[in-house]
């Protein structure tokens, strides 16, 4: 049964800076690719950014420029440095991995419990 923890959450004002961390266990071989979502309230779940086994990153138009991911492999873990972070970024922000060819959250259902991000002055 694979675990996601998600961390590093917290309040900021506008233009602040934030580093998210995700931890997946429950697995020992490493993860092939890794995806951050976030749900805002009153909004559905939403693809934040990506990063696959070549190293590849793909983000989200709105956070491309602000937001780098960035994993450890060996140690399972994925990363969000959030930057220049603005009110609309207000959200709850979950990770996501997939092991061979199955996602763990968004086709398993085994969502983390997020971490609350809140960007506000």
């Amino acid at each position: 049964q694979v675990q996601l923890v998600e961390s590093g959450g917290g309040l900021v004002q506008p233009g602040g800076s934030l580093r998210l961390s995700c931890a997946a266990s429950g697995r020992h071989s490493s993860f092939n690719a890794m995806k951050w979502y976030r749900q805002a309230p009153g909004k559905e779940r939403e693809f934040v950014a990506g990063i696959v086994g070549g190293g590849t990153t793909r983000y989200a138009e709105s956070v491309k420029g602000r937001f780098t991911i960035s994993r450890n492999t060996a140690m399972n873990e994925v990363y969000l440095q959030m930057n220049r972070l603005k009110p609309e970024d207000t959200a709850v922000y979950y990770c996501d991995v997939r092991y061979g060819s199955i996602w763990i959250a968004s086709e398993r259902g085994s969502w983390g419990q997020g971490t609350q991000v809140t960007v506000s002055s």
